[in-house]
């Protein structure tokens, strides 16, 4: 199977985060869009120290690490499923195609979603859902396409053919055996308890570009919970692609059917291109991390390589004032910061589909 950023809405294109789509990987656009101008099983090895080029080698494309308790950690390798990573061995935790996110909740145990396609020969079985994956076995917990369908709580601004859509892309675990889903396509953070209830938490809403410019969709890719408890979400933006448009929110904790802007949920900073990832350090640093400073779409134009690299940002949520960790990284996915505050990246090895890399960068 292969994935693609692209998903087709009307006369432009907007990435649903990474979307199964087939062998093929396209744009397919119509129209003269005005663009703004920019703004001012394998094995593994552990690299053996902060920046080294090696590191661990894993299947592609990988969207999400997080460390267990135990300090392993744990990788959602679409092509595969769930890997988890300790000194020099790997393992295959859960064999489930699809996966995007992944949570660990405890020593071989973990939340994990899995994507969705607007191919429908392309969805599996599995797509679109919460699994609660325990020493190896594999439970379906909640169907988030099931909810979308019944519910496509951003219809209040997102209509037409492909409103409603679902392709859940992050989780985060929050306390009494909830978690919270970051639905990329569907624009939606959801909230999910122990006995599979969903709720949804918060609807994203377009960045007013002012006409003739397109207002892209927030496509929010990444959801990290705060020291202080609230929910951060970060956003990778829709078609066209404008470099400078993704933002990162602030959730107020115990929100429901909340927009975003609104009283609860407010901007922490912005300024960004193409979030794919975020990550808090035990310091309270959260860490923000750009696909590609060309964005999603010129990634794609390069061959789903690197264009002008990917970032990784740390930020002060209270000021806004971010600092450039590391650029011109090679098609990063994910990041993972460890209980001594070590930062973990995952990197594409030359194209997406190639291989990815995990490394410690900080």
């Amino acid at each position: 199977m292969a994935y693609t950023l692209t998903r087709h809405w009307g006369k432009s294109c907007v990435p649903a985060a990474i979307v199964a789509v087939g062998a093929a990987a396209a744009i397919a656009c119509q129209g003269d869009i005005p663009l703004p101008a920019e703004p001012t099983e394998p094995e593994a090895i552990f690299a053996q120290s902060p920046g080294s080029p090696g590191g661990t080698s894993l299947g592609s494309p990988l969207f999400e690490l997080d460390f267990a308790p135990d300090g392993s950690l744990l990788a959602a390798v679409a092509s595969v499923g769930v890997v988890g990573i300790r000194g020099g061995t790997t393992d295959l935790m859960a064999a489930l195609p699809g996966a995007n996110g992944v949570a660990a909740v405890g020593l071989g145990n973990a939340y994990v979603v899995t994507g969705g396609s607007t191919d429908p020969g392309q969805i599996l079985p599995t797509s679109r859902k919460l699994f609660r994956v325990s020493n190896g076995g594999i439970r379906m917990v909640a169907d988030l396409w099931a909810f979308e369908q019944a519910v496509n709580p951003d219809d209040f601004w997102h209509d037409g053919p492909t409103a409603v859509e679902s392709n859940p892309f992050d989780v985060a675990v929050l306390d009494g055996g909830r978690v919270l889903v970051a639905d990329a396509a569907a624009n939606t953070i959801l909230e999910v308890d122990a006995n599979g209830a969903i709720d949804w938490v918060a609807v994203l809403t377009p960045l007013d570009m002012q006409a003739p410019l397109i207002d892209p969709q927030p496509v929010p890719t990444s959801i990290a919970i705060g020291p202080d408890g609230a929910y951060y979400v970060g956003e990778l933006t829709g078609f066209p692609g404008y470099r400078g448009a993704s933002r990162v929110w602030r959730i107020a904790p115990g929100s429901r059917h909340v927009q975003c802007p609104s009283s609860a949920c407010t901007l922490v900073a912005t300024g960004f291109t193409s979030i794919i990832d975020l990550a808090f350090a035990p310091n309270g640093t959260l860490y923000v991390l750009e696909l590609d400073e060309a964005s999603w779409l010129g990634m794609e134009a390069a061959g789903f390589a690197k264009a002008d690299g990917g970032t990784l940002n740390a930020c002060n949520v209270a000021t806004g004032v971010c600092s450039v960790v590391a650029g011109g990284l090679p098609v990063p996915t994910a990041i993972a910061v460890d209980r001594a505050g070590g930062v973990w990246i995952a990197e594409q090895e030359t194209m997406l589909f190639a291989g990815s890399r995990v490394r410690r960068i900080q």
